[in-house]
């Protein structure tokens, strides 16, 4: 079984990119996020590999990390989710805030994934809420800050940061984890303008 690849990127697809390890070019499926942090052609690339087997199929799942894979075998396990899903919700949300949205329950999030609707999120909160924790746990200062949120209790300044990057279009797991980093960051004090600035940075990590 395969399980990491170190080459040079030949070319990308919609979902795949294909690696070229010492002359062989390999075909890889990846999520939209893990595709866009790889270079362009002809650059060095590494990814981690789940090999799929099936009696008329093999199929080569790519990933930036391990943490990124264990996810994908994690989301596998649910009811409902094949392959295809899978990287959809590793496409829209990074394992720390796929770890945070479970801890949460919060169930919106998961269904922002392209073919995951109300009841298959639903699921994926209820069966992985007891293994995601030993996987990746929640980020406690997102998880502090979304609770402060929902109970108005969080500084004028965060709160304001953290809705300016939800009305540009970004998920409220991903806006608090962002306002949330930027806080450490620039400390107490930090006013609006100074938190939506730092959070933008984070998100374009």
């Amino acid at each position: 079984m395969i399980g990491k690849l170190k080459g040079i990127v030949d070319s990308y697809g919609d979902d795949y990119v294909i690696l070229d390890v010492g002359g062989v070019g390999y075909q890889a499926y990846c999520s939209t996020r893990t595709l866009q942090a790889l270079p362009q052609p002809g650059e060095a690339a590494q990814l981690a590999i789940e090999t799929y087997v099936r009696e008329d199929l093999i199929r080569l799942y790519g990933f930036g990390s391990d943490v990124e894979r264990e996810w994908f075998r994690l989301l596998m396990t649910v009811q409902g989710i094949g392959s295809k899903v899978a990287l959809a919700i590793l496409s829209v949300l990074r394992p720390t805030e796929l770890a945070t949205a479970i801890a949460l329950q919060d169930k919106a999030q998961i269904a922002r994934a392209p073919g995951v609707g109300p009841k298959v999120a639903a699921r994926v909160v209820a069966e992985l809420r007891d293994k995601a924790p030993a996987l990746s746990s929640a980020d406690p200062a997102v998880a502090s800050l979304q609770s402060d949120l929902a109970d108005r209790r969080a500084p004028q300044p965060v709160a304001d940061a953290v809705s300016a990057l939800t009305n540009l279009g970004y998920a409220q797991i991903q806006a608090s984890a962002a306002v949330a980093a930027a806080s450490r960051s620039a400390g107490e004090g930090a006013t609006t303008e100074m938190l939506i600035r730092l959070g933008l940075k984070e998100l374009a990590r």
